[in-house]
């Protein structure tokens, strides 16, 4: 299941984009390491981020990107919430624990990549499934190009982040 914004396997990196800045050749490595120690814990959830992704028409692997970076598949949650306080679930919105959890965030990231397709119509259904996956965390507003979507986010990566983890996912049956 690819889903109904984009191949997830043909969306780039900052490092196929800028390979000259060497902060960006770790991202991918570093990303795919992260995403597979989180590999056993996101197996308890897969069933349900399969279902949430059918239903939605969202390619499972992108959901279980942005669980390994918004709260390592559960690992970072106490009784659900993050040690702030702040957010709620793996996907760690302020939303309903479970599938409907990931029914109502994954619909939030939706919302966010329709956004992206209204404002950057001419980007490929990839670019906009990437500038949404950013827009998730920073907002549509941050998103302003293509190539400096992250800037201003955690780490100045979190959609790169979020797709070589979905990529390696994705190699994993999601």
């Amino acid at each position: 299941q690819t889903g109904c914004f984009g191949n997830i396997n043909n969306v780039d990196t900052t490092v196929e984009l800028q390979k000259q800045n060497a902060y960006h050749t770790v991202v991918i490595p570093a990303s795919e390491k992260i995403a597979e120690r989180d590999l056993n814990n996101m197996n308890k959830y897969k069933a349900i981020i399969k279902s949430a992704g059918g239903k939605k028409c969202v390619d499972p692997a992108v959901i279980a990107g942005i669980i390994s970076r918004e709260s390592h598949a559960g690992t970072l949650l106490k009784a659900g919430w993050d040690d702030n306080g702040n957010a709620f679930g793996l996907m760690r919105v302020i939303l309903l624990d479970g599938e409907d959890h990931l029914l109502d965030a994954t619909q939030i990231l939706i919302g966010m990549i329709k956004g992206i397709q209204k404002k950057f119509p001419r980007w490929t259904k990839e670019q906009q499934l990437k500038g949404g996956i950013s827009a998730y965390d920073g907002g549509l507003g941050n998103v302003r190009s293509y190539v400096n979507m992250d800037i201003g986010m955690p780490g100045n990566d979190y959609a790169n982040d979020i797709i070589a983890r979905a990529k390696f996912y994705k190699r994993n049956g999601y």
